[in-house]
């Protein structure tokens, strides 16, 4: 049994920022809500062996209804292929927001693989299931009209949160997520995270699993359940975190909001580094080992 306890990270506890394993997921690309350049610093500031893809990377589900793709989204894909290309291990895990993608599981596109699930073994031994969750959601499986509403008014909240924190900013205070915030205070929200969190430990258990590795409920988590270590990396729309590996096989939770609002406090505006410009797309896809 783990009884390591979550730890969000301040800027001088990041080390290595060379990681063996990364997780992210829940971007949403092509929606206002989309933190691109948070994660684009994040993705500036780590290095890892393996970078895990937890599915809803690209929000087909909004785009199908207006066409939201600013630079910084572009960016974000390019950036992730020039890990690849530099020798990362990039893998793709589509959830239900980029389930177009899962046609093309046991493919690569790039030098990017797509899977419907894996197992990573961690450099202690630990096999953890990764895979994006939405499986285990009711709503999703059965009722997807339901999860669309849903969806809408998820993002009536977070045009609140955006709007929300650009006040916050002009006075001079941190990110801070209140569609987060106001979510978690929902009782049946907060029955529904436990009931989820509980189905994706009692998959792992299973299988014979050690744990188990998802996103989908945009709740970061690293915690013992009855034996299975239950890893939730978060999101890059409300909670700005990934979950990470050492080379020790040590997993925590990064809390990027938190590590930008230090380091910006410590760093003069004029010795901020900015973002670099990154090939283009790549268009072709191809099946692993051709």
């Amino acid at each position: 049994m783990w009884k390591q306890p979550v730890r969000r990270h301040a800027v001088n506890d990041i080390r290595p920022t060379h990681w063996r394993t990364l997780w992210i997921s829940d971007i949403h690309l092509g929606t206002a809500g989309c933190k691109a350049e948070f994660l684009l610093d994040f993705l500036e500031h780590n290095e890892a062996e393996t970078l895990y893809l937890v599915g809803d990377i690209v929000d087909g589900w909004q785009l199908r209804k207006h066409w939201h793709w600013p630079r910084a989204h572009n960016d974000v894909i390019q950036r992730i292929l020039r890990k690849a290309r530099n020798g990362t291990r990039v893998v793709f895990v589509p959830g239900n927001h980029d389930e177009f993608a899962r046609e093309f599981a046991g493919y690569a596109f790039g030098d990017i693989e797509i899977l419907d699930e894996d197992v990573h073994v961690t450099a202690d031994g630990r096999k953890l299931l990764v895979l994006h969750g939405d499986q285990f959601d009711g709503v999703i499986q059965h009722s997807k009209w339901l999860a669309h509403l849903g969806d809408s008014l998820y993002q009536m909240a977070l045009w609140l949160n955006h709007h929300f924190n650009r006040l916050r900013h002009r006075m001079g205070l941190h990110y801070w997520s209140l569609s987060q915030y106001l979510k978690h205070k929902v009782k049946n929200a907060v029955a529904f995270i436990s009931d989820f969190e509980q189905a994706l430990a009692g998959e792992a258990r299973r299988r014979g699993m050690d744990g188990v590795v998802c996103g989908h409920i945009h709740k970061p988590e690293l915690r013992d359940i009855d034996g299975v270590l239950y890893c939730n990396d978060g999101d890059w729309v409300e909670s700005l975190s990934a979950l990470t590996e050492d080379h020790s096989g040590q997993l925590r939770l990064l809390d990027w909001a938190a590590v930008m609002a230090e380091r910006n406090e410590a760093v003069p505006a004029a010795g901020r580094r900015r973002a670099v410009e990154l090939p283009a797309l790549p268009s072709a896809l191809r099946r692993q080992g051709k």
